[in-house]
C-alpha cells in the first residue's frame, strides 16, 4: 500500500512540475558561445499566404533564451539566429521543447523534449543513413567532375552522371520504403500525417494505400491542417471525373 501511495505521489509531483498547460509551449534554449543581445526569431507560416511570418523575437542572455506562447496544433516552425548560416527547423507543439544551438554548425543544433520532435530527430537520422551513399559519391567525385568539365571530357562526365543517377534511384526507392514503414508504425506521430499528406499530393502514389494509412492515424492528427487536407484530397479522388457517365440508378424504362 505504501508503495502504491509513493508511486501516486511521485506521478502527481511530475505532473505538477510541468511549466506549461495544454495548448501552451515553452522553448528553452541554450546558445553557448553566442554573445548577449543576439536576436532569435521564432518563424512560422502565414495561414493565408503561406509566406514566412515572424511570431516572436527574443535576445540571447548569458547563453540562454526562452520563448513561451500558445499553440493550437503541431506544425513545423523555424528559429532564426541573427548572423547564422541557416534556420533551425523543429515542430512547435504543446509541451516543453529544448533547443541547443550549435553556433558553428547550425544544422547540428539539438532539438528534444516533446514526442514529435524526438521522433523527427530519430527519423531524420535514419533517413540520413539512407542518403549517405549519395552524399559520399558527391564528395568523392566533385573535383573529378569539375576537372572533366574543364577538359570537356564527355566520357568521364557521362560516366559519373550515370553512376550518380543509379545511386540516386536506389536512394529514392529506399527512402520511400522508410517513409511508408514509418507512417505504418507511428500512427500518433506528426511526421506520419506529413508523409500521408505528401502521398495524397502525389498522382503516382497508391490512393488505397494513402487512404489506409490516413484511416490508421490518431484522430488528433486527422484534425490537424495537414490531416484535413488529406481528407479533402481523398474525397476528391473518389469523385467521378468530369464528363464521366453517372452510374445507373434503378432500371431504365
Amino acid at each position: 500500500m505504501k508503495k502504491i501511495l509513493f508511486l501516486l505521489t511521485a506521478s502527481a509531483a511530475i505532473i505538477s512540475c510541468s511549466k506549461v498547460k495544454d495548448g501552451e509551449y515553452l522553448i528553452t534554449g541554450t546558445a553557448t558561445g553566442i554573445e548577449n543581445g543576439k536576436t532569435i526569431i521564432l518563424q512560422g507560416l502565414d495561414p493565408a499566404t503561406r509566406m514566412p511570418l515572424a511570431l516572436d523575437t527574443v535576445k540571447v542572455e548569458n547563453g540562454k533564451f526562452e520563448i513561451k506562447g500558445k499553440v493550437t496544433e503541431p506544425a513545423f516552425h523555424t528559429l532564426i539566429l541573427q548572423g547564422a548560416n541557416g534556420p533551425i527547423p523543429f515542430i512547435l507543439e504543446t509541451g516543453e521543447i529544448n533547443i541547443a544551438i550549435d553556433k558553428d554548425s547550425i544544422h547540428k543544433s539539438k532539438i528534444s523534449g516533446t514526442y514529435s520532435n524526438d521522433e523527427y530527430v530519430k527519423f531524420q537520422e535514419d533517413l540520413n543513413k539512407t542518403q549517405k551513399s549519395l552524399i559520399d559519391f558527391q564528395k568523392k567525385n566533385t573535383q573529378k567532375m569539375q576537372q572533366a568539365q574543364q577538359a570537356q571530357d564527355t566520357a568521364t562526365i557521362n560516366g559519373l552522371m550515370k553512376q550518380y543517377m543509379t545511386i540516386q534511384t536506389e536512394v529514392q526507392e529506399n527512402s520511400k520504403k522508410k517513409y511508408l514503414a514509418y507512417a505504418e508504425g507511428h500512427p500518433k506521430s506528426f511526421i506520419s500525417v506529413l508523409i500521408v499528406q505528401g502521398m495524397a499530393a502525389d498522382p503516382s502514389a497508391d490512393i488505397k494505400k494513402t487512404e489506409s494509412l490516413f484511416n490508421a492515424l490518431d484522430e488528433s492528427l486527422k484534425n490537424t491542417t495537414p490531416g484535413k487536407e488529406v481528407k479533402t484530397k481523398l474525397g476528391q479522388a473518389k469523385m467521378p471525373a468530369v464528363g464521366a457517365t453517372a452510374p445507373a440508378v434503378g432500371n431504365a424504362k
